[in-house]
């Protein structure tokens, strides 16, 4: 995987070769429909031949999925390669770094105008030639996954790992912390030398739809909530508050002894995550 982008605005012309394999990642800098510069990372499914009984199952070629990370992650971060990694194995995968992350440009808004990252991820996957997409997030991607599927579709599932149902919560340790890491100047000095993150200093304006309420506008599209029974940020009452807010539309899997975000999900658990989404997107 080259670490040199294409350019601001770049949209590879190459397009990935299913007969051959011979087509290796893409990475590029999308342009959000703000004119944020997004760093992204494309790679396309192995290919396996099923010439045996038992050979391995082949990664679909029309499903592709869109990984967005969360807070202080980039496309470049080990649990974000590995995450892909596994799901790989099912189809096609676009990781990106969102505003504010490692080399894209902005700053983070902390889940508000990242919609508008993930909808460039999305619909450069859609370019790609890929006619189902799954977009799976963690944390602050988890909602914004919520948000961009009830804001502007285009999905043919959701998977929400970790995920907040409200705003402003502080109600357990590592949330007070990143409040101070976002609303104070010197936690976001922190943020920008110490985490590779830059962080916006400005409120919300107007509050974005929070993803609670998001969820009800996400059906018919398959939705997937997952959570650890042992999360340090969210308790378990924020992932029960997105399932009945879906009214009976989304599969919620508390996972035992599971913490947080990609650190915690392990490969069995995104490769579960894989075979629910090959099932979903129909």
């Amino acid at each position: 995987m080259s670490n040199r982008p294409a350019g601001h605005g770049a949209r590879s012309p190459v397009r990935p070769n299913y007969e051959t394999g011979r087509q290796g990642p893409i990475r590029t800098f999308l342009r959000t429909a703000d004119g944020i510069p997004i760093d992204s990372v494309y790679d396309p499914p192995p290919v396996v031949y099923d010439t045996l009984p038992d050979a391995p199952r082949t990664a679909s070629r029309d499903l592709v999925f869109v990984i967005a990370h969360g807070f202080t992650g980039d496309v470049d971060r080990p649990h974000v390669r590995r995450v892909a990694g596994v799901l790989r194995g099912y189809g096609a995968v676009v990781t990106f770094s969102f505003r504010g992350h490692g080399r894209s440009g902005g700053r983070s808004t902390v889940g508000d105008k990242e919609v508008l990252d993930l909808a460039a991820a999305v619909e450069w996957a859609r370019g790609l030639g890929h006619a189902r997409v799954v977009t799976v997030g963690f944390s602050m991607g988890g909602s914004v996954v919520l948000r961009h599927a009830a804001l502007h579709g285009g999905t043919d599932a959701v998977v929400s790992v970790s995920a907040p149902a409200r705003w402003y919560y502080r109600g357990t340790a590592p949330m007070r912390r990143l409040h101070w890491l976002v609303t104070r100047p010197e936690g976001r000095l922190v943020g920008r030398y110490g985490l590779r993150t830059r962080i916006h200093h400005r409120d919300w304006d107007p509050v974005p739809l929070s993803p609670v309420q998001a969820v009800p506008e996400i059906a018919p599209t398959p939705l997937l909530v997952v959570h650890g029974d042992r999360d340090g940020y969210f308790p378990l009452d924020h992932p029960r508050m997105l399932a009945e807010a879906a009214g009976g539309h989304a599969d919620l899997w508390v996972e035992p002894g599971m913490g947080h975000a990609e650190h915690a999900a392990d490969d069995a658990l995104m490769a579960r995550i894989g075979d629910w989404s090959v099932t979903a997107a129909g």
